[in-house]
């Protein structure tokens, strides 16, 4: 496939290139130049007015919950979302696999409309939760990372007792493992340090919430005497979900030992839980990215979570903050969180991607892209979004 006469937000740093040719194979990009030439064999699509932006990286989802969307409103966390007995928990053990499956495939269906091209989902229910989200899948052409988790959780006696894994488990957490592409544990303050230590060998992703509300914060210092997210990284996470209560010290040791945090500024602002500081997060040297969480609390639209990032932000710290920086937590950020060829239109790298009409209504005249993307595009905006070089929705 030849793209011609596109703008185009490329490489790493989301350059603005105003007018250029792209050659499309085996799903990659191959070559990107003005005047480029077509084989004869090679459709050609004409791109003028449209901007090709690197297609949305949503870091962090539980599609799962889209069957109960805002049935609790006004709960706190644990009461809404907690693993063991929160009604999330209570909701999902009571519904049919079918009715889950449905409703899930509506939020994969949404995601594509809104520009994900890919997303991370921590996805319950042990194996059979991960069967079934692959199920879900196998007919909808998004791509997906797959944490899958054991339903199993030690008390605070086994906690304090450093209560090792049971053969039962290990062969549990091995089975998912087969059937995935790593794990997404729910937090620290539930296993001990043997089981994340067990866990932490595990070749594929690991992936683990940590400090999201205070309370959680001080019930590991209470059961443990360790911070929260020091516990987290027994596991030795490749990422770190939320933070939203990471002290400065802890940002440079996860800096230093992960490839980065995943954020989810609505999700935790719906929850009254407070917002986390990317201002500190960056500073830091931390890669930061963004997830929209639960589908239960939190609409899964990255258009969304940008624009509220980036102006609640300014609006604590009373300083400016660089749209280009949160366009990146949801594109460049994300591919290089997840190890993954995405999130940036450069050769070798996959072709995902959405195209924006530059002249539609909310848009025109677009005088920086990046921030017009950030806080006034949307889904009406989008005229196609591409996934591994093939047009998924939309056309042009």
């Amino acid at each position: 496939m030849l793209l011609k006469n596109a703008s185009v937000l490329l490489g790493e740093e989301l350059e603005f290139i105003p007018r250029t040719d792209l050659i499309i194979s085996d799903q990659k990009f191959k070559r990107i130049h003005p005047n480029l030439s077509a084989s004869s064999k090679e459709e050609i699509l004409d791109c003028e007015g449209l901007i090709l932006v690197p297609g949305f990286v949503n870091s962090h989802s539980h599609i799962g919950d889209s069957v109960a969307k805002d049935i609790i409103h006004d709960g706190s966390v644990d009461e809404t979302v907690h693993p063991v007995f929160g009604a999330k928990t209570k909701i999902l053990k009571r519904t049919s696999s079918s009715h889950l499956a449905s409703f899930m495939k509506n939020t994969c269906h949404s995601m594509i409309r809104k520009g994900i091209t890919t997303f991370v989902d921590f996805r319950e229910g042990g194996l059979n939760g991960v069967n079934l989200l692959k199920n879900v899948l196998s007919t909808i052409p998004i791509r997906s990372i797959i944490l899958g988790r054991m339903d199993y959780y030690q008390n605070r006696k086994e906690i304090r007792q450093n209560i090792r894994l049971d053969s039962e488990n290990q062969k549990e957490l091995n089975a998912i493992l087969k059937k995935c592409d790593g794990i997404g544990i729910s937090g620290a303050n539930e296993f001990s340090d043997s089981v994340l230590r067990h866990m932490s060998g595990t070749s594929k992703i690991r992936a683990i919430h940590a400090a999201e509300t205070k309370q959680s914060t001080l019930a590991s210092k209470r059961l443990t005497g360790i911070s929260e997210i020091r516990r987290a990284l027994l596991l030795k996470p490749h990422f770190l979900v939320h933070m939203t209560f990471a002290s400065k010290a802890e940002l440079f040791l996860v800096a230093k030992k992960t490839r980065g945090i995943v954020v989810c500024p609505r999700a935790n602002g719906a929850l009254a839980e407070g917002i986390p500081d990317v201002d500190l997060m960056h500073k830091t040297g931390c890669n930061i990215t963004l997830g929209t969480d639960n589908v239960m609390i939190n609409s899964p639209d990255l258009f969304r979570e940008m624009d509220y990032l980036w102006k609640v932000s300014m609006g604590i710290h009373k300083k400016r903050f660089d749209p280009k920086q949160i366009l990146k937590m949801v594109t460049v950020n994300a591919g290089k969180l997840l190890n993954k060829d995405i999130g940036t239109i450069q050769c070798r790298k996959f072709a995902d991607g959405i195209f924006f009409e530059k002249h539609e209504i909310d848009l025109d005249p677009m005088h920086s892209a990046h921030t017009s993307i950030v806080h006034r595009a949307s889904e009406s905006s989008i005229r196609a979004v591409m996934i591994g070089g093939k047009i998924i929705h939309g056309k042009i």
